[in-house]
């Protein structure tokens, strides 16, 4: 792919991403059918989150003084010698791929997406309105079924996409993401407030981000009742019926192996040592105090995110900022590495 020379320089790409955090606050009726149109394509992309999705992208990303402050931080100016870099990008939940997408164009390097099937509306509709505001980037910014030719690739799928990836993209510069997952560790203490958060942590996008808390750690004797008190935020689930098949689904399997289990009517509470769970269901492992699960845990490269004490705060795994990256891969020092 060939592009022209002429870019928008560093102040002209802020001012844009302004625009464009202003535009998805504003929830326009054109933005509104988008939004359904991206929930009738795929039933897991619910307005409500998609909605919230929106708003964490205008608040922690798309606002002046944070973007000035991340390019400071890297003493990003207009002298890059620009090169294409291609992007594959999941499609877990809505809008998953944004921070990769925003990382290459404030570097200044060009960029070919491939989206994901299940999410292959709403960024094409947000850099169509970027189109409309500054047609300069419209030969920066583009998106293709097959990636060719680029120079580098940042690419986010399954294990098994990973490898291929790795076989693919191995002659390039690359970040390849795998299977991730996030886990709480309690101690007992927590507030009705902190499990509520934690309730959030666990359910917002049904569970599918690798942020999404998908296994807690207790101490023995724990109580769970508060716990499941706190997951009646989300009993509206039961409506969805993606959901409470999968709900019904897993718990059929349960009851036919004759595995305990509790719930509050939508959650399933299963002990069970691995990390990822299924849709509908949280694993839970107990410790003891002698043998605390944070140190071990801090090393699995499964783990993306660890909310405990001192760690990631309850309520904010879906919270990251311009800092957060995804396998705590610093992306943009490695876009200005190439």
């Amino acid at each position: 792919m060939q592009f022209n020379n002429n870019y928008m320089n560093l102040q002209d790409r802020i001012e844009l991403l302004c625009t464009l955090g202003e535009y998805l606050k504003n929830d326009t009726t054109e933005w509104q059918q988008i939004k359904q149109n991206a929930f009738a394509k795929n039933g897991w992309f619910t307005p409500l989150f998609t909605d919230y999705a929106c708003t964490q992208i205008a608040d922690n990303f798309l606002q002046k003084d944070l973007l000035e402050k991340w390019v400071a931080h890297y003493h990003i100016d207009d002298n890059i010698s620009p090169k294409n870099i291609g992007i594959v990008m999941a499609g877990n939940i809505p809008l998953v791929g944004f921070q990769d997408f925003l990382s290459v164009f404030i570097s200044g390097h060009y960029q070919t997406i491939k989206l994901s099937s299940k999410d292959d509306i709403l960024l094409k509709h947000l850099v169509k309105i970027m189109y409309s505001h500054n047609v300069e980037i419209q030969n920066h910014i583009s998106f293709a079924e097959i990636l060719k030719g680029c120079d580098a690739y940042i690419a986010t799928g399954s294990n098994n996409s990973g490898r291929y990836f790795e076989q693919y993209f191995s002659k390039y510069p690359h970040i390849i993401r795998k299977n991730r997952t996030s886990v709480a560790v309690l101690d007992g203490n927590e507030t009705n407030e902190q499990l509520e958060k934690l309730s959030d942590d666990i359910h917002l996008y049904f569970g599918f981000g690798c942020r999404n808390v998908t296994k807690i750690f207790v101490p023995d004797q724990y109580d769970f009742v508060p716990l499941l008190k706190a997951f009646d935020k989300y009993k509206y689930f039961n409506d969805h019926h993606k959901y409470k098949n999968n709900f019904d689904y897993q718990l059929s399997i349960l009851l036919l192996n004759n595995i305990f289990y509790m719930t509050n009517g939508t959650t399933l509470l299963v002990e069970n040592k691995a990390p990822f769970s299924p849709v509908s269901q949280l694993h839970f492992e107990y410790y003891q105090p002698h043998a605390h699960p944070i140190n071990y845990l801090q090393k699995d490269e499964e783990i993306q995110c660890i909310v405990a004490k001192d760690f990631v705060p309850f309520g904010s795994t879906q919270k990251p900022g311009l800092m957060t990256y995804a396998d705590g891969v610093d992306t943009m020092q490695f876009l200005l590495s190439i």
